[in-house]
């Protein structure tokens, strides 16, 4: 377990005495780590802050499995003394400020989009156990559900699920049906916009004779909101009143922000975070139940994975639809290949891939990126690290792509700032 634990955070943390923390000194008995992303600059972090020190101070004192938990901070301050100031706060150690490399590995590997975020994952593996540890902490503040590992979606769903018209009927009628679990909230505009889009998705799909169900799960700010917003939709929701079970969903998939849409398999596994998206991609349903494709064409609705971790780029001289066809051909079995084998080891995969052609989105793309003018052009964006790795090359063939992503994935490559 320490030599994993010392791939992930270096050898040497600190404490708020500036001392060293030996990472080999954590503890043989430790399972469970939470990393816990933040600034003292953030007013959401400071309040966090607070709620997490008293659960930290109990836990350490009353839990049996005591012995089982470490945290460790993860900063994205700027300046050290109010780094230093903040850590004063903290029970846990830190990873030391000026590890910003290790730090930015970190938010890419556990797919980290707002602070604060605490995720707890497994300590001798990696394996991410819980992503929304700000709800542990709100909803378990004794511990006593330790260690927060997910549970079958058809558990934490169970019960009774609302339709529009006042009626209820039991969860179990998801059973064989693709479900998608919609978080969103009627003060959210972008929400409501999903929402129109999402609607006809819906009647498409169960016109054409699928078994698709959607489960709203509310982030209203009260019932009557909740209630107005639930007369637009022509699928089940999770009573409002019963914030237990929203809260559990929440913490389930991890939501860190909305409108999310999570699509669901007939036996209750994850097909795709990214539902939003695939919606608003296949306005047609033509790809139900939208499983991931390797590679992507860019463009404005899918745009926003462009934030959520590295991605591989390939801007290629193409403007009338089909020409980024022969794009896709050559990068897909190495996506594929890159897919299978993270999936085999039940991660995330450490890289999206993308085809962009002639058009308003990639020329964005690339003034944002001060990105050459050439195509084609291979490149690998991180925009959360503001870092680029470029291959201009005057041929890219499937060796020369499998050769960038290799290097990059071994950290062999030299980033630019973006």
């Amino acid at each position: 377990m320490s030599e994993f634990l010392v791939n992930l955070l270096g050898e040497r943390l600190v404490n708020a005495e500036k001392a060293e923390v030996d990472v080999h000194s954590l503890g043989s008995k430790l399972s469970l780590l939470g990393l816990y992303f933040g600034c003292s600059l953030n007013g959401p972090c400071k309040q966090f802050n607070a709620s997490l020190c008293e659960f930290y101070s109990k836990f350490k004192k009353s839990s049996e499995h005591k012995d089982k938990l470490e945290i460790v901070f993860i900063s994205s301050d700027q300046d050290q003394k109010q780094w230093q100031d903040f850590l004063q706060e903290m029970q846990w150690p830190a990873l030391p400020f000026k590890d910003r490399h290790k730090k930015m590995k970190l938010w890419n590997k556990y797919k980290v989009t707002s602070i604060p975020s605490l995720v707890f994952i497994d300590a001798a593996t990696g394996k991410v156990v819980c992503r929304n540890g700000l709800l542990v902490v709100r909803d378990d503040p004794k511990g006593l559900e330790f260690p927060w590992g997910p549970k079958p979606f058809a558990e934490v769903v169970a019960g009774p699920l609302l339709r529009n018209n006042r009626q209820t009927t039991d969860s179990s009628a998801l059973e064989g049906s693709y479900v998608g679990v919609y978080f969103s909230a009627h003060w959210c505009p972008p929400c409501r916009s999903l929402t129109r889009v999402l609607v006809e998705s819906y009647r498409k799909v169960k016109e054409s004779g699928q078994k698709f169900e959607i489960v709203f799960v509310s982030a209203d700010r009260s019932e009557e909101s909740f209630t107005q917003y639930f007369s637009e939709m022509p699928w089940l929701a999770v009573p409002y009143t019963d914030e237990a079970r929203r809260s559990r969903l929440n913490r389930l998939y991890g939501i860190q922000g909305i409108p999310t849409l999570i699509l669901l398999d007939t036996e209750g596994h994850m097909i795709t975070r990214q539902g939003r998206v695939e919606i608003l991609n296949d306005p047609d349903c033509r790809l139900f139940p939208w499983h991931p494709r390797p590679v992507l064409e860019l463009s404005e609705s899918n745009a926003v994975q462009l934030h959520e971790g590295p991605c591989l780029v390939l801007f290629v001289d193409a403007e009338e639809e089909g020409e980024l066809e022969p794009a896709k051909e050559l990068i897909q079995p190495i996506a594929e290949k890159i897919m299978a084998k993270y999936k085999a080891k039940e991660e995330e995969t450490p890289l999206l891939f993308f085809v962009a052609g002639e058009d308003d989105m990639s020329d964005s793309l690339r003034d944002y990126t001060n990105l050459p003018e050439a195509a084609p052009l291979l490149t690998i964006l991180d925009m959360s690290a503001r870092a680029k790795y470029v291959k201009d090359v005057e041929e890219i063939t499937p060796a020369v792509v499998e050769q960038f992503v290799s290097e990059f994935l071994a950290e062999k490559l030299k980033p630019e700032p973006i």
